[in-house]
C-alpha cells in the first residue's frame, strides 16, 4: 500500500508580472490606454481588488511595469481575475471605464507555469477580439533592495522640432531566455543630457537575486502616441553595475543596432552613467509564519490536523490486510533539502531507497518530523505518484497470479495542476491491480476531485480512452470532522473490495490460497 500525503501548506508572497497583446481599440482617433486589475474571489460570488498595474498610454500591446503582488497560500485554492480596463479619466473608479476583456484562474494555475497566456474574453464564452494576457509569477524569496542614480550624456535628437524625451527601461533575462522590463523611468522632456530621478527597485524583481543575471538597459525617445523610438540599448549585470559609487561611474556606450550596422563610422548614440548602484534590505516585507493556524498542516496543541486524521483513519483500518506492515510514504509540492529543488516525489522518511515506514504510526511520525524541514510549496502534481505506484502494479501483474493488490492513499487540499496528465495516468492505472483512494481536506472547491471520481460517467483520457474500471474513490474529509472515526474509513474503504475483485475476475485469476499450517 502506497500512502502521500500532500506537503501544499503555509504562505509566501508571489509578485506577477502582466503583459497584454491586441488589445481592443476603444478610443477614437487614438490607441487605448490600459490599465489591468487583479481582484481575488473572497466567497459567495464576491470579488475583492488585491492590487493593479500603472496605466499606459496609447497602447495595444502594453507590458506593464508594476508588479502586482500577492499572498500564496499553497493548501487553498485562490481564484483571480485579471481585468484590463481602457483608462479615459482620474477616478479610481473602473465603472466608469471601457472594458477590454479579462481571465479568471487559480493562483496555483499562474504560478505552476513558466509563463500563463489566455485569450481575453469580454464575458464567459465571448472572446475580446484577438486579445491576449500573459502572466508570469516569481516567488518574493529577497528582502534585499537596488537603489539606482542614473544620468545620460549626448544622446541622439530624435524629434523634428526638438530634441528627444528620453526615458529608461530596465529588463531581466527570464529562465527561458526572453527579457521581462523590471523598471521604466520617468520621461525627461526636451533633453540629450538627462538626469534622472533616484529610484529603488527590489533585488527579486531587478535580477532574481542573482548579481550575474543579464541585464538589458534601452534608452528610448516617448512619444505620445505611444510609437517611441529606440535610441539606443547595452547589456550588463549588477556586480558590473555595483562597481559605481563616488566619484567613479561606470559608463555604458548606448548602442542603435540597426544604425550600427549601417554606418561603419557609428561610435554610439549617447553614453549612459551609473552614478551609484547600492543594494541595501527592504524590513517590510513578510512572508508570514509557516506555523500559521491557517495552514492545514499545522499541528494543534493537542498534536493534530486533518492530514493526520486521514492517515491514522483509513490505515489503521488498511494494515490489517498488510503482511508486512511496511508501507512507503511519499510527499509531494514542496521544496526539499539540501538543494532545495520542487519534488513531486520524496520519500518522508528522507530515504528514497527504502521510503518504508514501519506501520501507520511510522507514517504519522515520518510526517511530523518532516514538516519543520522542508518548504511548503507548488505546484499540486498527481501524476508523478500515480505513475510511480502504477509501475509496482505493472510488475506484480506479470506475476498473473491475484497476489498483491496495491492501493494509494492521497490526502489533499483539492487543487491539481496536472488535471490531464492525471487522467491518463489513471486510465492507464485502470488496467493494473490498484485503487486510488482520495481525501480531501480543507474547505476547497473539489469539482476536479469529483471528476476523477468518476461516479458521474466513465473517466476518459484527453485522447478520450475510457478507463478500464472505476478504480478512485474520493471523499471530502469536512462531511465526517464531527462523525466517529470509523464513519470516514468505511466510506472511503466501500468501493475497494469490490475494485479488487472485478480487477481478479476481468483477468480471470483465482483467489490465491493461503499456505497450509501443518499441524504439530
Amino acid at each position: 500500500m502506497k500512502m502521500r500525503g500532500l506537503m501544499a501548506g503555509c504562505v509566501s508572497r508571489v509578485e506577477l508580472s502582466v503583459s497584454c497583446r491586441s488589445l481592443l481599440d476603444k478610443d477614437l482617433g487614438s490607441r487605448s490606454d490600459p490599465l489591468c486589475v487583479l481582484l481575488q474571489d473572497t466567497g459567495g460570488g464576491q470579488w475583492a481588488e488585491l492590487d493593479r498595474t500603472e496605466r499606459i498610454k496609447n497602447c495595444q500591446d502594453p507590458e506593464f511595469c508594476k508588479k502586482v503582488v500577492v499572498d500564496y497560500y499553497f493548501e487553498k485554492v485562490q481564484k483571480l481575475k485579471f481585468g484590463v480596463y481602457d483608462i479615459d479619466n482620474k477616478s479610481l473608479d473602473l465603472s466608469d471605464d471601457d472594458y477590454l476583456g479579462g481571465i479568471e484562474c487559480t493562483l496555483g494555475q499562474v504560478v505552476s507555469s513558466s509563463v500563463f497566456t489566455r485569450p481575453l474574453e469580454l464575458k464567459q464564452g465571448k472572446p475580446a477580439g484577438k486579445g491576449t494576457i500573459t502572466i508570469s509569477a516569481e516567488e518574493i524569496k529577497d528582502t534585499r533592495v537596488v537603489c539606482l542614480e542614473i544620468e545620460a550624456q549626448n544622446l541622439d535628437k530624435k524629434d523634428f522640432l526638438g530634441k528627444s524625451d528620453p526615458f529608461l527601461e530596465f529588463y531581466k533575462q527570464s529562465n527561458a531566455g526572453t527579457w521581462q522590463l523590471v523598471y521604466r523611468s520617468e520621461v525627461i522632456k526636451n533633453n540629450l543630457n538627462p538626469c534622472w530621478r533616484k529610484f529603488s527597485v527590489p533585488l527579486q524583481t531587478f535580477c532574481g537575486g542573482d548579481f550575474n543575471k543579464p541585464i538589458k538597459v534601452q534608452c528610448a525617445d516617448h512619444d505620445s502616441d505611444g510609437s517611441h523610438d529606440l535610441i539606443g540599448a547595452f547589456e550588463t549585470n549588477l556586480t558590473q553595475l555595483q562597481n559605481a559609487g563616488g566619484s567613479s561611474p561606470v559608463e555604458f556606450e548606448c548602442i542603435h543596432p540597426e544604425k550600427k550596422q549601417k554606418k561603419k563610422s557609428y561610435k554610439n548614440s549617447g553614453i549612459i552613467r551609473i552614478k551609484s548602484c547600492k543594494v541595501g534590505v527592504d524590513f517590510t516585507g513578510s512572508n508570514g509564519d509557516p506555523r500559521s493556524p491557517d495552514s492545514l498542516h499545522y499541528i494543534s496543541p493537542d498534536g493534530i490536523n486533518e492530514y493526520l486524521i486521514a492517515i491514522w483513519s483509513v490505515g489503521s483500518v488498511v494494515q490489517d490486510y498488510d503482511t508486512d506492515k511496511l508501507f512507503p510514504a511519499f510527499g509531494f509540492g514542496a521544496q526539499v533539502p539540501p538543494n532545495w529543488q520542487v519534488s513531486h516525489e520524496f520519500a518522508l522518511n528522507f530515504n528514497p531507497s527504502n521510503p518504508y515506514c514501519q506501520g501507520i504510526q511510522g507514517i504519522v511520525d515520518a510526517y511530523r518530523q518532516i514538516l519543520p524541514q522542508i518548504r511548503l510549496y507548488g505546484p499540486t502534481n498527481f501524476s508523478p505518484i500515480i505513475n510511480h505506484v502504477a509501475r509496482f502494479a505493472a510488475h506484480s501483474a506479470q506475476q498473473g497470479t491475484a497476489s498483491q493488490y496495491f492501493i494509494l492513499l492521497i490526502i489533499t487540499d483539492g487543487e491539481i495542476t496536472d488535471l490531464d496528465q492525471t487522467r491518463q495516468a489513471i486510465v492507464n492505472a485502470s488496467k493494473l491491480p490498484m485503487s486510488i483512494i482520495i481525501v480531501g481536506v480543507g474547505e476547497a472547491d473539489f469539482k476536479a476531485m469529483e471528476f476523477l471520481d468518476g461516479d458521474n460517467g466513465v473517466l476518459r483520457s484527453p485522447a478520450g480512452e475510457p478507463a478500464a474500471r472505476d478504480i478512485v474513490q474520493f471523499v471530502p474529509f469536512r462531511q465526517f470532522k464531527n462523525a466517529p472515526r470509523e464513519a470516514l474509513s468505511q466510506m472511503v474503504l466501500a468501493e475497494v473490495p469490490k475494485q479488487l475483485v472485478s480487477y481478479y475476475k476481468w483477468q480471470g485469476w483465482a483467489p490465491v490460497k493461503p499456505p497450509e499450517i501443518k499441524k504439530l
